[in-house]
């Protein structure tokens, strides 16, 4: 069986994004200051159609972070700020279970991926993902509200985040709102590098 995870670069103060996203802004207001360290590495770059790149330790968790997922579950506004950017050969090559409220054909896109747009809440949403990952996980791909919804659902297996040596000051938290439940976390792994710092955890189910 297959987890269900998250996998996100974040800053210092606990920032997924800038200020302010939007289609134009995708990222927020200064956003892009948290992903620098990632677009030239080699295993990113080659997720993207692109050649060349760094090969080194953090390339190595990149390529990692997406080698055993099968299926992504992201939220509305994610899709919205993303989709001009991703153009006709997004870079998921499977299928995307999108959040929404209001019901949509699938989109069918070049390269293996295929947009779905689930109006029937997260768990339905992640039930389907599910049937389509088969023995392979389920990355909940964001915004940080959707992440945030999963977690406080008990529904998040394990997770990683990237901790980026960046101070952002405002824009979108990425653990507000996660109830007050408490939330037991096993560390199990610590990669360090000169640009960012890979944290990975389980949660503890009781």
């Amino acid at each position: 069986m297959g987890v269900v995870t998250f996998d996100i670069s974040i800053s210092l103060d606990g920032y997924v994004a800038g200020p302010n996203d939007g289609p134009k802004v995708p990222l927020g207001e200064n956003g892009e200051r948290i992903h620098q360290w990632i677009y030239e590495l080699a295993s990113w770059r080659e997720q993207h159609g692109l050649a060349g790149g760094k090969a080194n330790s953090d390339s190595d968790v990149i390529g990692e972070s997406s080698e055993n997922v099968g299926a992504i579950v992201m939220g509305r506004r994610m899709y919205n700020n993303g989709e001009r950017y991703w153009g006709d050969n997004p870079p998921f090559y499977k299928p995307v279970y999108v959040l929404t409220h209001e019901p949509k054909e699938k989109i069918v896109k070049e390269g293996g991926t295929t947009f779905y747009f689930s109006s029937e809440g997260i768990e339905s949403a992640l039930n389907q993902a599910k049937r389509d990952a088969g023995s392979k996980d389920v990355s909940i791909a964001g915004g940080a509200n959707v992440i945030q919804q999963y977690i406080k659902a008990g529904l998040i297996d394990e997770f990683q985040v990237h901790i980026v040596p960046v101070l952002l000051g405002d824009g979108i938290r990425l653990f507000d709102f996660i109830g007050s439940k408490q939330i037991e976390l096993e560390k199990t792994r610590v990669i360090d590098s000169p640009s960012v710092t890979h944290l990975k955890y389980r949660i503890i189910k009781k």
